[in-house]
């Protein structure tokens, strides 16, 4: 299988009515349409009016086509329709978009751009914009777009002319989803929405350097038999080699290119966070998720192997820390594949580097008939570090154990449920417990590490793939920030479900204040405004929200909660002290990881806090 078929395909339509005069609102919609977009998501405000009208107008003219009208889909406010449209296409692979007013609307929608710009998640934001005679002059709802977005975005254009409103819409959509897949913003003055004229059916703005580096990517897509010779010279010499995968291989559509390259060659694999599903949780060559909070096993192979092959990473601080010299150490040899010439030799130095779509790389290697020997040693090796320093938590308390919670929710839905999640302890514990089996079913915020994405996020991936399971695991700090969605899910009647796991706090935060800040609870404990989210759920229109408060009632209600025909609300109240373990603290490397007291260490680092060096100062958050 080359792609996960719940995947929604991308359908482009011809254009319509190509020639004809209009208004530039009618052309954005027209351009829209094009592309294939059946889902915007946005609030109106008096910059972007004359758009939505043009959205009701275009509905309306394919009244008799429902398949051409274009879903509008209101949330609470702005930066939750920048992570609905994120959800949308992390979990679909198309273009999200989304569409906002000038001013506050426009500087709502900063973070889910930022957000994204950091994730390589191909957006594409409407903004409207006072009109051009009085933009300088601080007019009413008036912002600096171009100047605010373009520390943050892939690209952003402010549309000054109106005849080339078309062809640059038209870009920023081919630049939101080629190369390195990012976030495009398009400022669209109020006057050039009401201006008319022809609408052209064609043509693009053309951005020779842009262009020039695809056309180099493309022409790479083989990587020739000498380079092939080289990556296999190092593989022959390595004992113990190892694949570093990141969210690039997923977003290539490489997962089964992946899957096919380890098991000829006999390779493990690790993955960030972002990379998880990009091979399943169970498959014998997996270790999991490497990094900060990664699994045990997997940093212990990182210090191990002798050969270290990343595809689609990027060597982040969550993953090599502050001393990229002190990661995998023993590598003899470092191969990196990606797309983004930016990212080679960025942190780590590598021996052998490519620039180019992680699919066509591995096919390329593939390719080659070059015979490798199997590993045997390091597969046992291996096999041993899973036995030995596997994911563990306290199976024995009374207390309702939030990796427990995750394991039964991956038990029950076969790992096959999109998870979105918030920021904070339940991010860690989903991706650590949670056995994903596909690619796009992890949806989160991995570079920012944004609090409140996860429910705009889910709402999103459900409008995305409305025949799958779209399951929230929050936290009852993250989902205060965009609270408001929960009535956005029940408006819509998508049935997402909601789980939150509530540890009556920050959990994160308290969990380092405990480590480094001598256990002084400053702005993390919530015991004194406690928020009755499930009477929240409720007043949102939530017809299933109840509350699980013992452990003997869990399976019963997280099947319920499952099988509910619609949105659905389910709050767990979880161990308070449970945290989240292995943890690398600041400025260490994988070899001196806490294991927490319920994991093996091979450094002895298992208790909270042993070998971590309490220092007041903490460099890596």
């Amino acid at each position: 299988m080359t792609r996960n078929p719940n995947v929604a395909t991308q359908v482009f339509h011809k254009p319509e009515q190509a020639g004809e005069p209009m208004s530039g609102a009618d052309i954005i919609l027209r351009v829209l349409s094009e592309q294939g977009v059946d889902t915007l998501f946005g609030y109106s405000g008096g910059a972007i009016l004359p758009t939505y009208d043009a959205v009701f107008r275009f509905n309306e003219l394919h009244e008799n086509n429902p398949e051409r009208q274009i879903k509008l889909v209101v949330p609470a406010n702005e930066q939750a329709a920048g992570f609905m449209a994120a959800g949308y296409a992390r979990a679909s692979g198309k273009v999200g978009v989304f569409m906002v007013t000038s001013g506050p609307g426009a500087t709502n929608a900063v973070t889910p751009i930022a957000d994204c710009n950091g994730d390589s998640v191909p957006v594409v934001l409407i903004c409207g914009q006072v009109p051009r005679a009085v933009i300088g002059t601080d007019a009413f709802q008036e912002a600096p777009v171009f100047n605010i977005m373009s520390a943050c975005a892939k690209q952003v254009f402010l549309v000054t002319d109106p005849a080339k409103l078309e062809q640059t819409l038209r870009t920023a959509f081919e630049i939101a989803r080629t190369g390195r897949p990012g976030p495009v913003v398009v400022d669209v003055p109020k006057d050039i929405q009401n201006w008319i004229g022809t609408y052209e059916g064609r043509g693009t703005l053309h951005f020779r350097g842009y262009s020039d580096r695809l056309r180099m990517v493309a022409k790479g897509a083989d990587l020739g038999e000498d380079k092939r010779a080289g990556f296999f010279d190092m593989l022959a010499e390595s004992k113990k080699p190892l694949l570093y995968v990141g969210g690039g291989v997923i977003t290539a559509g490489a997962a089964a290119e992946l899957r096919q390259f380890a098991e000829r060659y006999s390779i493990p694999v690790v993955t960030t966070l972002m990379g998880l599903g990009a091979i399943p949780a169970k498959h014998a060559l997996s270790l999991g998720m490497l990094g900060m909070h990664g699994a045990a096993c997997a940093n212990y192979a990182v210090e191990d192997c002798d050969f270290l092959i990343a595809v689609g990473a990027r060597f982040d601080d969550r993953v090599a820390g502050g001393k990229p010299e002190a990661f995998a150490p023993r590598a003899r040899y470092v191969a990196h594949i990606d797309i983004d010439e930016a990212e080679i030799n960025k942190v780590k130095r590598a021996h052998w580097t490519h620039i180019g779509d992680a699919k066509d790389a591995l096919l390329s290697l593939m390719a080659d008939a070059t015979h490798v020997a199997p590993h045997t040693e390091w597969l046992e090796h291996v096999i041993d570090l899973k036995r030995n320093y596997g994911m563990n938590y306290d199976r024995n308390s009374t207390s309702i154990q939030p990796q427990y919670v995750i394991e039964r929710l991956s038990e029950i839905t076969g790992g096959r449920a999109i998870i979105s999640t918030g920021v904070g302890q339940h991010q860690m514990w989903a991706a650590q417990f949670f056995d994903f089996v596909e690619p796009r079913n992890l949806l989160t915020s991995g570079s920012m590490g944004t609090m409140g994405f996860g429910l705009p996020a889910a709402i999103g991936a459900q409008f995305a793939r409305p025949d799958a399971l779209v399951i929230d695991i929050d936290g009852d700090g993250s989902i205060r920030m965009n609270a408001g969605e929960l009535e956005t899910a029940s408006t819509y009647g998508t049935p997402v479900k909601v789980l939150l796991l509530n540890n009556v706090g920050d959990g994160m935060i308290r969990q380092w204040q405990h480590l480094y800040y001598e256990g002084r609870l400053c702005v993390s404990d919530k015991a004194l405004h406690r928020k009755d989210f499930v009477m929240a759920a409720r007043a949102d229109g939530f017809e299933f929200a109840c509350r699980v408060d013992a452990i003997s009632e869990l399976d019963e209600k997280l099947k319920a909660f499952i099988d509910f025909d619609g949105p659905a609300f389910l709050e767990v109240m979880i161990d308070q002290n449970a945290e989240v373990y292995p943890m690398v603290g600041p400025g260490q490397s994988y070899a001196n990881m806490i294991t927490g007291p319920f994991i093996p260490s091979r450094s002895g680092n298992e208790a909270n806090g042993a070998g971590a060096g309490q220092q007041k100062v903490v460099d890596m958050f």
